[in-house]
């Protein structure tokens, strides 16, 4: 504190700087002034060094003047096709259609003011995309830019904070947004440091200012809706929940392998016996707000989360119903031997099948799999399954579709079963 407060108070070289910034504003020197890329907690803790300054970041007139409209990006994908037209190794459609999908996917999303028109791609990730497409012709294999790891730290710091779990987790659920009265203005130092002021308000401003949380609209009530803007931030959040639920490296790697085996085998088993011997321990343990299906698609989107091979969507609209799982495999890695995963969850719970949860964990899978309540989500599960997987076949060209229903007894046992591609 002592540091930070030499910088920042009486004379430190921070307020120095900033004080002879606004000194110069007043003559002839500087006409304008634009800064960008200091954080809240330093503006905020700096005060009268530089008190001229007008805050435009939620003003629609400068919502893109920080990132890249999808113009920008299409135009660029265009111009980069046609170097590459008639390539003998080039993979890509030329025309740069699918690189405007991926990147739409990956990396668009951002709008800092409710009232902005259109949303910005992020410019870091964007160039990262277009410097490899530029030289190769190809989509980079992994679509995250390493520096970007930063923001990594920002969510490790959130679930330090009493509540940051919970927002982390809630994020995941319902269209991976939440809502807020207004954002937070002020982040000083001692507010950062002080746990009596850390609300659900000041963790969603945090993300907001750090560009993992973006606006996504405003409720009949006039809240704001903030929402995860994009599939390279939700992996931050996955990566999150699977070390706050499975801190051992080793044991994550063995969900990993079992993930790997149903999106190259078909093989679901391993991964429910996984999510049975180790999420489940953990949520019959601690006390989440979530006790229904979205809290089990979470420990199965965790591990089945890999945006690498596969366009990953929960709750991706399908016939104006909501899946909720799917994993398409990217364009450009439909060379590799994977398949195309449709998941459905149900969860019912232990006081509906009139059971505790020591009888549950003695009960076999087909004793599970033959209890009417079970029976009959399965069924309910099976038939949105159904429904969903035509709508798929009939959006893409060449899926390798396996369809799956997955059914939680509590957090206590798992059945499922796989639904043939049959009419």
């Amino acid at each position: 504190m002592d540091r930070y407060e030499s910088l920042v108070k009486k004379e430190g070289i921070l307020k120095t700087v900033f004080k002879n910034v606004k000194s110069l504003a007043s003559s002839d020197v500087f006409d304008r002034i634009f800064i960008t890329g200091v954080s809240p907690v330093v503006m905020s803790d700096i005060t009268s060094g530089f008190n001229i300054g007008e805050n435009i970041y939620f003003e629609a007139d400068y919502n893109d003047l920080c990132g890249l409209t999808e113009k920008e990006i299409h135009e660029a994908l265009i111009r980069l096709a046609d170097r590459h037209n008639g390539d003998d190794n080039n993979d890509t459609i030329n025309n740069g259609k699918d690189g405007l999908e991926i990147m739409k996917l990956y990396y668009n999303g951002y709008s800092f003011s409710k009232d902005a028109k259109e949303q910005v791609y992020n410019p870091t990730l964007a160039l990262y995309f277009l410097k490899r497409f530029q030289k190769t012709g190809t989509f980079p294999d992994n679509m995250f830019d390493e520096n970007l790891a930063m923001d990594e730290g920002k969510l490790v710091y959130i679930s330090g904070i009493q509540g940051g779990n919970q927002l982390i987790i809630d994020l995941m659920h319902q269209g991976h947004r939440v809502e807020i009265n207004e954002i937070s203005r002020k982040f000083g130092i001692r507010r950062m440091l002080s746990d009596a002021t850390h609300d659900r308000s000041f963790l969603i401003s945090f993300l907001y200012y750090f560009g993992i949380l973006t606006f996504a609209g405003v409720t009949d009530e006039g809240k704001r809706y903030l929402k995860v803007p994009n599939l390279i931030m939700k992996r931050l959040y996955v990566e999150r929940i699977n070390e706050m639920f499975i801190p051992e490296p080793l044991i994550r790697d063995q969900g990993k392998n079992a993930a790997e085996a149903l999106y190259t085998k078909g093989e679901m088993g391993e991964l429910c016996h996984f999510v049975e011997q180790t999420f489940f321990k953990v949520f019959r343990n601690r006390d989440y707000r979530w006790a229904n299906e979205l809290t089990v698609k979470t420990a199965f989107l965790s591990l089945l989360y890999n945006d690498i091979l596969f366009i990953m969507d929960s709750e991706k609209e399908l016939g104006r119903r909501f899946a909720d799982l799917t994993m398409i495999i990217r364009p450009d890695m439909r060379k590799y031997r994977l398949l195309d995963i449709l998941i459905e969850f149900k969860y019912v719970s232990l006081s509906d099948a009139g059971l505790s949860g020591e009888d549950a964990r003695k009960l076999s899978f087909s004793e599970v799999a033959a209890l009417p309540e079970v029976k009959s989500a399965m069924g309910e599960a099976e038939k949105q399954v159904k429904s969903y997987r035509k709508t798929l076949m009939a959006r893409y060209s060449d899926l390798r579709l396996k369809s799956f229903v997955v059914t939680a007894l509590g957090f206590d046992r798992i059945s499922w079963r796989e639904v043939k591609n049959i009419n």
